[in-house]
């Protein structure tokens, strides 16, 4: 099969076509499929410059989201049936083939039904950053009805389905972003309040939009700076979210005096460290989002597609961080 493979830490170039043996079943629970489409996100990008986790080493497969159709099955692998098509992140981290390929292997637990309203383009668009935006707002955060958030870097991956989220839940969202296109993309995802953070103060303006109270949530992605930016910005009692780590040099006083939770979200737990309630409990909330993407209440923007064998310039492509929604490669 065509795969494409990291072949050392480095830069896009890094990322070589190669022909490689289809992946086998070896355990009868186990699913092959037929890939269709790949999502690229920043952690493959991280992974291919910094090197593999598990202290695997070169040549890799990279690629954690994918999307196909079943075309094996192992003997106790019930759950699906030839020709089933399915969503999932799986694999990419050094351990397990990624999906940058033609086919891969894995649990039938790992996979679920993809949305019947969607092609595969999309779906592979989408489990990374459903699962992240959930677990972040609803697992951590505990979003409720009536609540007002704000969702950094709206546009972007995770920030675009965050959006949808939270306005589904019934929460007020206020969002950042940067660009023209950006800032409509976000007000057509159903943003109520869009900050453009190169017009002036986000701190500001924040305030402004909830009469000086602060926002009882925030979902941060951007950095150290905007995480230490958010401090200010937050209701007291209220719950910030990042993705990222912010930093050793925090000055935490104004988070202890307004008395906030700081929490962190990191979907790939379960998949470093081998936890199987963790894994079950992503399953389902896939299926809650393909609900609702089936209902019309949540979409997956793709900003632009590539060939398998372009894997490369989809790399350099999300390191300009100029992108709105994600990159997709497709098989």
């Amino acid at each position: 099969m065509l795969a494409i493979q990291m072949i050392r830490a480095g830069g896009p170039e890094v990322l070589q076509a190669a022909t490689m043996p289809e992946p086998q079943i070896t355990s009868p629970t186990q699913i092959k499929v037929r890939l269709h489409a790949a999502g690229v996100n920043p952690i493959d990008t991280k992974i291919r410059s910094r090197g593999l986790f598990y202290g695997a080493e070169p040549p890799a497969v990279l690629g954690c989201d994918g999307s196909g159709e079943v075309v094996a099955l192992g003997s106790q692998a019930g759950r699906f049936r030839i020709g089933d098509r399915v969503w999932f992140c799986h694999g990419g981290l050094g351990r397990e083939q990624g999906n940058y390929a033609e086919f891969t292997v894995l649990e039938q637990s790992e996979a679920e039904p993809m949305p019947d309203t969607l092609d595969f383009t999309h779906a592979a668009a989408g489990p990374l950053v459903l699962i992240t935006a959930w677990e972040a707002l609803f697992d951590q955060a505990r979003l409720q009805t009536g609540e007002t958030v704000l969702v950094h870097a709206g546009a972007g991956g995770v920030g675009h389905v965050a959006i949808q989220l939270a306005k589904a839940r019934g929460a007020r969202v206020l969002t950042t972003a940067g660009s023209e296109e950006g800032i409509a993309l976000a007000h057509d995802l159903g943003a109520d309040e869009v900050i453009d953070y190169h017009a002036g103060d986000m701190l500001e303006r924040t305030l402004e939009l909830t009469d000086g109270r602060g926002v009882d949530v925030c979902l941060e992605s951007v950095g150290p700076q905007v995480f230490r930016d958010s401090i200010e910005l937050m209701a007291p009692y209220g719950r910030l979210v990042t993705l990222l780590d912010p930093g050793s040099d925090l000055d935490l006083a104004k988070a202890r005096n307004k008395n906030l939770q700081i929490a962190f979200t990191l979907m790939l737990t379960p998949m470093l460290m081998d936890l199987s309630g963790p894994r079950a409990h992503q399953g389902e909330i896939l299926r809650e989002c393909a609900a609702l993407i089936d209902a019309g209440q949540l979409r997956l923007q793709v900003d632009r597609t590539y060939p398998l064998e372009q894997a490369a310039a989809a790399h350099a492509g999300i390191a300009t961080g100029h992108t709105h929604g994600k990159i997709v490669l497709e098989i």
